[in-house]
């Protein structure tokens, strides 16, 4: 089993492009709070970028960037040019908008910006994993990300069938691509379990948790399967994906029982027992717990919010 693309498509992941900003010396642009991951790549010239709480870096030419949780952030050549309040994120048409702003004054900048989205953002924690802004720097094997981009501006710049399908398709594939990038540049015990899925021993017992989510797990099962004794497992999972080996097979379980309770027609008791729990009871006070709902009452609203996206 591949975990990530497991969980990926289980996130329902999307997305699209949102702008295309033509920017000329001096500018500034303001993004206010989204409920969902931004990115801005540069094609060309170069930025500072500042979110809220005032963490600062610098965007050069081909850098890619993503603010994870969509909070407000500033983007800038001279911060004391009037800032562009760029709040019409929500646009009811999928043609990518090309935004002029700022002097005439050189160096030129040009970024494109657009979204991922996850309709079940219970299920995977990936955001959650990431930091609040991540930052990919060009390399020798960068040509992906400007050939996907390209496509999707391609793709935007005039209404043809089936084009909101194209659209959240490639980015789907940029978002595979950006995970893959970050994590092949993170050290041991950084990324959680994205990290931790490239490690010989704890990547297996990863594999084997989210393969049979019912079983009873234990530290020394696992650790026999993986090859390490049982200390040695449970201290090396808790240091690389960082929660327990019992707290993350729970944590799965949950987010089971929740796709489970939205994707299908099962009874709550069938469900109860597909991610381990003998009785319906002990799995509503577990789900409750976790979910804040019981699993009735959370099928219930994720139906609701179904039809009310469908309408």
């Amino acid at each position: 089993m591949d975990i990530l693309a497991q969980v990926l498509d289980r996130v329902r992941l999307g997305g699209t492009l949102l702008f295309h900003f033509e920017l000329g010396h001096p500018w500034n642009l303001s993004l206010p709070k989204r409920p969902y991951a931004l990115f801005h790549y540069l094609s060309r010239g170069s930025a500072t970028l500042v979110l809220e709480q005032g963490q600062e870096l610098q965007v050069t030419e081909g850098d890619f960037v993503v603010i994870t949780r969509g909070e407000p952030h500033v983007l800038y050549s001279d911060r004391a040019a009037k800032p562009l309040q760029i709040v019409d994120l929500d646009r009811s048409s999928s043609r990518l908008g090309v935004v002029r702003h700022g002097g005439r004054a050189k160096p030129h900048t040009t970024m494109i910006c657009g979204n991922f989205t996850m309709s079940r953002p219970l299920y995977g924690g990936v955001l959650d994993i990431l930091p609040h802004v991540l930052l990919l720097k060009p390399n020798a094997d960068g040509g992906w990300l400007e050939a996907i981009l390209r496509r999707m501006v391609s793709e935007s710049a005039r209404q043809r069938p089936g084009q909101s399908v194209a659209l959240s398709r490639l980015t789907e594939v940029l978002f595979v691509e950006v995970l893959r990038c970050w994590i092949a540049s993170l050290g041991p015990g950084q990324g959680g379990w994205l990290g931790a899925i490239s490690d010989p021993h704890i990547g297996p017992a990863l594999k084997l948790i989210h393969e049979s989510p019912e079983r009873p797990w234990t530290l020394s099962e696992l650790g026999h399967r993986v090859g390490l004794g049982r200390s040695a497992f449970s201290a090396r999972f808790t240091r690389l994906v960082g929660q327990s080996m019992h707290r993350y097979a729970i944590e799965r379980r949950m987010a089971e029982a929740a796709f489970l309770l939205e994707t299908s027609d099962e009874p709550i008791a069938r469900i109860a027992s597909r991610v381990g729990y003998e009785t319906a009871a002990a799995f509503s006070k577990l789900f409750h717990r976790h979910h804040g709902l019981s699993p009735g009452r959370y099928r219930a609203a994720q139906r609701l919010d179904g039809s009310q996206e469908a309408d």
